[in-house]
């Protein structure tokens, strides 16, 4: 059954679109990163689950597929989501705060988190979606034509739409634009090294701190992946936030929220933003209650004594924990209301009341 666009993905001006294209088309594009298996088998090597297809077979992201013992993706060209949003909603609160981002999806993920709450696209193939046809340089020129500053990668997994994420990163940068993506960091190391080179900022998903819930709620994921994807982010210079979605009685206990947080600060420093991000019931966990707002609360707490100078609670439109605070004087340096910035105390990247300089990139 072929599944509609949900009507809160299509808030950009139509003005600036191409016809949608038709649903249930398979458009191969030849894919990047992969290897043959021999009898017409193929390996992929963008992520770390390296799935071995057979002829006419999908990887679990359902967009790569082996065609005649050649891989290709179905994710080029066909956007599914473009929206222009607030960059705070990515969530990026230490990124040229106030400014818009062009957002841009292709149906499909590599992960199957139970608590998606973007499944309606996140969970669907790119063939079965009702799509945008758009080159990568008509993702620019709208962008250009919105003036928004960054194109960021989002709703999905950007990594499932790589050749086009990529090509769009490229042609982005020689026009002036800026790029960011919302990742769950599942990819390997040498097509994120290739794809850094045209990043400028990306917020993480790092689900929670152990094996058995990335097992549990990610269909067989694995944790040591997205940890190492973080490293080299913060190796590569790569502008760098980590959201943390709290889901009631699966990874909110205490103590290993306090590793999560210690881990950070010894292998990516004390000054990456750590979102805790609210959860609300949502696709396949719709039996579980909201996060209780406590919750957030102790998580924000066990990362201030853990020495992270940057903590966010998200999902609480009004907590006086979605504004940043100067780390030295301990003033609101930005104020913020859900998505909107209701004040901004920087002065050339620095707080203007006492000069401590704050992480992040701010012109």
């Amino acid at each position: 059954m072929k599944k509609s666009l949900p009507v809160y993905f299509l808030a950009i001006a139509l003005v600036l679109l191409p016809a949608l294209s038709s649903q249930g088309k398979e458009a191969l594009y030849p894919a990047r990163y992969w290897k043959s298996a021999g009898d017409k088998n193929v390996q992929c090597q963008l992520c770390p689950r390296r799935c071995t297809l057979s002829p006419n077979q999908r990887g679990i992201c359902t967009v790569r597929i082996n065609k005649e013992g050649k891989l290709y993706t179905l994710g080029y060209g066909n956007p599914v989501a473009l929206n222009v949003d607030p960059i705070e909603k990515k969530p990026f609160f230490h990124v040229l705060p106030g400014t818009s981002a062009f957002s841009v999806a292709v149906a499909g993920c590599n992960m199957r988190c139970l608590f998606c709450q973007n499944w309606q696209i996140s969970q669907s193939k790119p063939d079965e979606t009702e799509n945008y046809s758009m080159s990568a340089m008509d993702i620019v020129n709208a962008a250009k034509k919105e003036g928004t500053p960054f194109i960021v990668y989002t709703y999905t997994e950007p990594t499932v739409f790589y050749e086009y994420m990529l090509d769009i990163c490229k042609l982005a940068k020689a026009q002036g634009l800026r790029n960011g993506m919302h990742s769950c960091g599942y990819i390997n190391e040498e097509p994120l090294k290739e794809l850094l080179k045209y990043m400028d900022a990306v917020n993480v998903d790092l689900k929670g701190f152990n094996r058995e819930f990335y097992n549990k709620m990610g269909m067989m994921a694995e944790l040591e992946p997205v940890l190492a994807t973080l490293i080299t982010i913060k190796k590569e210079g790569v502008w760098l936030e980590i959201t943390n979605l709290i889901v009631p009685g699966q990874n909110d206990n205490p103590e290993e929220i306090r590793k999560m947080c210690i881990w950070i600060k010894e292998n990516l420093g004390d000054s990456v933003p750590l979102h805790f991000s609210r959860f609300m019931p949502s696709f396949k966990l719709q039996n579980l209650p909201p996060t209780p707002v406590s919750k957030l609360e102790e998580a924000y707490n066990i990362a201030s004594e853990a020495g992270l100078k940057y903590v966010y609670i998200g999902n609480v439109p009004g907590h006086p924990h979605e504004s940043t605070y100067c780390p030295n004087c301990k003033k609101v340096i930005i104020s913020r209301l859900g998505y909107s910035i209701l004040k901004n105390n920087l002065k050339e990247g620095k707080c203007k009341f006492c000069g401590y300089k704050i992480a992040g990139i701010w012109e």
